[in-house]
């Protein structure tokens, strides 16, 4: 792309538990700076919290950084996501297209008075510059549509697929946070989050953001210890087929596929995971796919970068023995 826009793309930065911007947040931003030269990043938090993390923010390609005192739930996220794209004159706000994302995308397009798309990947500027496209896969990943937001009014609200771009690390500007002013509606003052309890399943990388994925299917056999000795030193968060979790072997929460997740990492691993379509539509972003299945006629084989025929209780060990030979 030759051009880019002049106004500025607004990104949601958020923060993990410990304060740190995720991974995702990291993406948006080089998402933003290959549309505009101005990338606005908003954190939800005090001044405090966003001085903590302008450094990497900059780094990540920031240009600016707006600091609301808001809730991070949904319904005020989006209030705050609506105010600063006012005050900033965005030409289009970029959130992670997970759950909440979802949401805020929709309720800040409707505060804005214009569109929300999710799940887009390669965003580029069209022809005429009067308008954003993105790709999406559809239809368990056979096939790719293409959407196309106007710009030049009210800014739309892209929810970007985890995992469709990479962070940058070339950013120069030094950033001083700018309070924003925002007053939650009512309707969003009045949800409370009353508890939060992160499940074993999700003790590692979040499984949206993760850049490795190890899953476990029937073939396990609900040895879900198995899958994490496997993933623990690939740094992997922890996946499950749709069947795994009706077996209560783990969590729902762990679900990837048309009704769970969808995933996008650089590396999937599947153990035991027949390659049912109800699960591959969800694994349809990831880089390189390697099954492991006792099943030489198993679907995932078709679509599988690397297979191993074989009982992954006998694979994964030698596997892990490997990987902890390779690393000395």
């Amino acid at each position: 792309m030759s051009h880019t826009l002049d106004a500025p793309i607004l990104v949601l930065a958020d923060l993990d538990d410990a304060g740190h911007p995720t991974g995702a947040a990291l993406e948006l931003l080089a998402a933003a700076r290959s549309l505009s030269p101005q990338a606005i990043a908003l954190v939800l938090g005090d001044a405090a919290a966003a001085s903590a993390v302008a450094p990497a923010l900059a780094t990540a390609g920031a240009t600016r950084l707006l600091a609301a005192a808001v809730p991070a739930l949904a319904g005020c996220a989006a209030d705050a996501v609506a105010a600063a794209a006012r005050a900033a004159g965005a030409a289009a706000v970029l959130v992670a297209s997970d759950y909440r994302g979802k949401e805020i995308a929709g309720r800040a397009a409707v505060l804005l008075g214009s569109a929300a798309s999710s799940d887009l990947a390669d965003l580029r500027l069209g022809e005429g510059g009067d308008a954003l496209t993105g790709t999406k896969l559809v239809l368990s990943g056979s096939w790719t549509t293409t959407s196309a937001l106007a710009l030049g009014g009210p800014a739309p609200v892209i929810a970007v697929r985890p995992g469709a771009y990479e962070a940058a690390a070339d950013g120069i500007a030094e950033l001083t946070p700018e309070a924003l002013e925002v007053a939650p509606a009512a309707e969003s003052a009045a949800v409370e989050l009353v508890e939060s309890d992160r499940s074993a399943a999700a003790a590692g990388p979040e499984l949206t953001e993760a850049r490795v994925v190890v899953v476990g299917g029937r073939g396990i056999d609900g040895d879900f210890d198995l899958v994490r000795s496997l993933a623990e030193p690939l740094g992997a968060a922890v996946g499950a087929t749709r069947v795994a979790c009706d077996e209560g072997w783990i969590e729902r929460s762990a679900q990837v596929g048309q009704t769970g997740v969808s995933v996008s990492p650089r590396l999937y691993i599947g153990l035991g995971v027949s390659g049912a379509v109800h699960h591959t539509s969800g694994i349809q972003g990831a880089q390189t796919i390697v099954a492991v299945c006792d099943d030489s006629e198993a679907p995932i084989f078709e679509m599988a970068d690397f297979g191993v025929v074989g009982d992954v209780g006998e694979v994964v060990p030698q596997m892990v023995a490997e990987l902890a030979r390779l690393r000395g």
